[in-house]
């Protein structure tokens, strides 16, 4: 059996998937973000494939976007003697950056077409999982609408989107956050409240889940482990639990996967998402395969 890192005391359901896989290379996970420090000690054994110069960033970044993406990259592929999460460090990770100017870098919005773009270019490539965790500058009508466009055709592919829901604290939801094939995703607190800094919603809430991210490790700039908190660390933290399950039962339905992940929770009113228990996950999985 395989022996995961130590995990924060809010993610003991996590350990046995741990024990059990890091994942299969064949299975590939795509990650919407900033370019990816791909130099960093952490990732040295991580496979990451990118479409550009512009999807990776030098060793030493420090920029916003760079150092996001290298911790959402982190919680799923990085190497788990390196002291960040490394949820699935066997899967191959492929990383599009939103963020193709030093301006957008810098200021860590990204626009809603160059979103859009990404969605397809990552599911014409293959992945099976999506990670979203980036914010986005004020969009218009039809931006929105590409956006739209870009998730049908990723459902369509059976691709799993799993989005960062936000840190605003609003009651609310986006054209990402409302669609059909995305899974947003909170953070809560210890006390098995939502964080107070999230956003929720009813689409949210009926379709979402909540990750208790305090304690969460990562990999952050100059080398360092730093700690990685709020909506995209939980959705990192779904999307690799989603990638063990997957790599496990390759098989599953992307909707089988997504009602196990919840719970079953399907006719969910709150705006409030059920909170995550990967083993529990797994285990109803199986039994519904048997």
């Amino acid at each position: 059996m395989l022996m995961p890192p130590r995990l924060p005391l809010s993610l003991d359901s996590l350990a046995d998937l741990m024990a059990r896989s890091t994942g299969t290379a064949g299975l590939r996970v795509g990650l919407v973000d900033g370019p990816v420090m791909v130099g960093h000690p952490g990732l040295s054994r991580a496979r990451i494939e990118w479409f550009c110069p512009r999807d990776v960033a030098d060793a030493d970044a420090d920029d916003v976007a760079a150092v996001h993406a290298t911790s959402a990259a982190g919680v799923l592929v990085a190497e788990r003697s390196s002291g960040a999460l490394g949820i699935c460090p066997g899967v191959t990770l492929v990383t599009r950056s939103v963020f193709r100017s030093p301006a957008a870098r810098s200021a860590g919005a990204a626009t809603w077409a160059e979103l859009a773009d990404a969605l397809v270019e990552l599911a014409d490539a293959g992945v099976r999982i999506l990670n979203m965790s980036l914010s986005l500058a004020t969009g218009t009508a039809d931006g929105h609408r590409a956006v739209q466009d870009a998730l049908d055709y990723v459902a369509a592919r059976g691709v799993v989107v799993v989005a960062a829901a936000g840190n605003e604290g609003a009651v609310d939801g986006t054209v990402v956050t409302r669609h059909r094939s995305v899974v947003p995703v909170v953070t809560y607190t210890r006390q098995g409240r939502p964080g107070r800094m999230s956003n929720v919603g009813r689409s949210i809430g009926q379709r979402g889940i909540g990750v208790v991210t305090d304690g969460v490790m990562s990999l952050g700039r100059r080398g360092q482990v730093l700690p990685f908190g709020g909506t995209s660390a939980a959705a990192a933290v779904v999307t690799g639990v989603t990638a063990l399950i997957w790599s496990e039962l390759p098989k599953a339905a992307p909707e089988e996967l997504i009602d196990a992940l919840k719970g079953g929770s399907s006719r969910r009113t709150s705006v409030v998402p059920p909170r995550l228990d990967a083993w529990r996950a797994l285990e109803s999985l199986l039994a519904t395969r048997r």
